[in-house]
């Protein structure tokens, strides 16, 4: 059973398994990658084993891959507008939080200095791997909390690469502080120039030839070409993979190939970053864990603590406290990056493998924990401060004989605006904030909720309405909405888009008014304005 195949074999099979249980749950995919590398771990005997170098290098190159879209993100536009939210703010939390740390473990739990300084720095990071997919998922990167805790992401994970740097140099006795700092700014000069002068070119090359070509493999082959060939380059100057892809992706955020490339490497990405997450798993000794769980907890949540009160003070200076509250959620818990300092410190015997094996723990513990609060950050939130953009809590509305218009993507958009041009009193509903939050920009009365939710129908005065029109897309959240309606209200006056004749079928037993078939809506139209142009009647 030591096959390398069966051990693949078995991971994908399990990894599989779970993540469909976990998101029956709707729990991350990210706790089934790590519980599925520490069962196969367990099982195959992985702790303590010299093999998993090819594993671990795998799934870093998960987190290069995630440095290359926050590249990509990143132009000099974008770094020029944000120069005080990344270098500001960014280097205040993480110093701030630093020193804390260190204070509390060199003193309070009488760790020597050189480990209470490894302790410090790593915890002072956060997740950028759980935390920046969910905020550009749930469209919260667009808010004020969420440009603000990108802005601290993007500076901690280029502070990773002096603090690796400084793990070299408590490593190197015979190595003085100046020469190590005279080799970084080299090495730094060296890499930055090449990649903005000869690499910019080739990367521009490369991906116009690819393009012309009209083949999408070789496309995709000349973007892992340039992912890899530059994080390549960084490792052999002696910084992260991760540094390299970072600037990679900064090149090609200028050129207009940045929307296509982040689309063709999304699917890769996520597959190499659960490697990553299976990878930390089998870093998790189970018994171990579980004698020492208090302990494990009990840090875990003096950490996130402070880091919490740090980040919430900070943005508090120029923030709601509802924006503070969000951030300090989002950025408390311990980053991957910490795993990369950890191994480090340990191979270069400035850490002992016992306060190595306990820090794991915590951080791992930590990324097991992370996506249920940034999944459920609102009604965190909600815990400390009342929002208006508290779901599901709205005050009752003074109107009646009103439209209710259920989501507010394109097609609730357009039809916003033909209700408006014909004086309906109407108001719109949606759970997607950002859709809330632009259509209170354009003045139009809007909430932010479900409408599902019993709450929700009495506020919104369903029993009221002249209609309700319906424009969500997925066909389970038609058939919740509607019956939900109709339980409540049962001659609600319901007006579905429906996309297929099959979807229409599917809801069928519900008693709607009115289906709207979007294709066959469009095929008709484009016959009258065909016919229009021709004279026909």
């Amino acid at each position: 059973m030591d096959s390398i195949l069966i051990i693949i074999a078995v991971s994908l099979a399990l990894a599989s398994v779970i993540n469909i249980v976990l998101a029956k749950f709707s729990i991350s995919h990210i706790v089934g990658y790590i519980i599925t590398g520490t069962l196969v771990s367990s099982y195959f005997d992985f702790n303590g084993s010299s093999n998993l170098h090819s594993l671990d290098l795998i799934g870093e190159f998960g987190i290069v891959f995630l440095m290359f879209t926050i590249g990509l993100e990143m132009s000099f536009a974008k770094l020029g507008k944000m120069k005080e939210l990344i270098f500001f703010n960014g280097f205040v939390q993480l110093t701030g939080s630093a020193i804390v740390i260190f204070i509390l473990a060199f003193y309070a739990f009488n760790i020597d200095a050189i480990s209470s300084l490894i302790v410090a720095l790593s915890f002072s990071l956060s997740s950028t791997a759980i935390v920046l997919p969910y905020l550009k998922k749930s469209k919260d990167i667009v808010t004020p909390y969420g440009k603000k805790t990108v802005a601290i992401l993007v500076f901690q994970d280029i502070a990773v690469i002096p603090i690796l740097l400084l793990m070299s140099f408590l490593s190197n006795n015979e190595l003085s502080l100046t020469d190590v700092l005279l080799k970084t700014i080299l090495y730094a000069s060296i890499i930055i120039i090449f990649m903005f002068t000869i690499g910019k070119k080739i990367i521009s090359w490369l991906l116009h030839f690819s393009s012309n070509a009209r083949m999408e493999e070789l496309f995709l082959s000349s973007v892992f070409t340039i992912v890899l060939g530059a994080s390549l380059i960084a490792h052999e100057l002696g910084f992260t993979y991760s540094l390299g892809a970072f600037i990679a992706g900064m090149i090609i955020a200028e050129t207009k190939f940045h929307i296509k490339v982040e689309s063709d490497i999304a699917s890769y990405k996520d597959l190499l970053l659960g490697a990553f997450f299976f990878s930390i798993g089998t870093k998790i000794d189970v018994l171990y864990f579980i004698s020492n769980l208090h302990w494990v907890l009990g840090i875990l949540m003096l950490v996130m603590f402070i880091k919490a009160i740090i980040v919430y003070l900070l943005m508090r200076a120029k923030s709601n406290k509802s924006e503070s509250i969000k951030s300090a959620i989002a950025l408390c818990q311990v980053g991957e990056f910490s795993f990369a300092i950890f191994a480090l410190a340990l191979n270069q015997n400035i850490l002992s493998e016992n306060i190595a094996s306990f820090l794991i723990l915590i951080t791992v513990l930590s990324m097991i924990l992370t996506p249920f609060m940034v999944g459920n950050i609102y009604k965190l939130a909600a815990l400390f401060v009342v929002e208006f953009f508290e779901a599901d809590k709205i005050n009752t509305v003074n109107v009646n004989n009103h439209t209710i218009v259920c989501g507010f993507a394109i097609l609730g958009r357009i039809v916003a605006k033909e209700l408006s041009n014909k004086g309906v009193s109407f108001l719109i509903i949606s759970d997607n904030l950002q859709h809330v939050l632009l259509a209170r920009k354009r003045g139009y009365d809007a909430y932010f909720g479900h409408l599902d939710k019993q709450p929700v129908l009495e506020s919104l005065k369903v029993e009221q309405t002249s209609s309700i029109i319906i424009t969500v897309n997925t066909l389970k959240n038609k058939q919740i909405i509607c019956q939900a309606v109709l339980d409540y209200y049962p001659d609600a006056n319901l007006i579905v888009k429906v996309n297929t004749l099959e979807e229409k079928a599917a809801m069928s037993d519900i008693k709607i008014n009115s289906f709207v078939h979007a294709q066959h809506e469009t095929a008709m139209l484009l016959v009258k304005q065909s016919m229009s142009g021709t004279g026909v009647p």
